[in-house]
């Protein structure tokens, strides 16, 4: 099972609003997930970024690959160097 960390779109047409859930690269993008580890807001300024540290932390020890975004965002927060 290959696990990933990516991003979930919500929100309204035009108005996205993400959340950064952990799920198997098999299901679709806005669909079955394992956990959710944080939330993603683009359109505020600055960006607002929550994400649990603890949970991503667990999740990447464990293996699973973070999306080219998500990796940015973990960036910003910390959570990798």
């Amino acid at each position: 099972m290959a696990v990933k960390i990516r991003l979930k779109r919500m929100g309204a047409k035009k108005r996205p609003f993400y959340r950064v859930v952990v799920a198997d690269s098999r299901y679709p993008r806005d669909g079955r997930f394992i956990e959710e580890i944080g939330t993603y807001n683009p359109l505020t300024e600055p960006s607002e970024i929550k994400i649990d540290t603890e949970k991503a932390q667990k999740w990447l020890k464990n293996g699973a690959q973070p999306t080219d975004t998500v990796r940015a965002l973990l960036k910003k927060v910390g959570v990798i160097s």
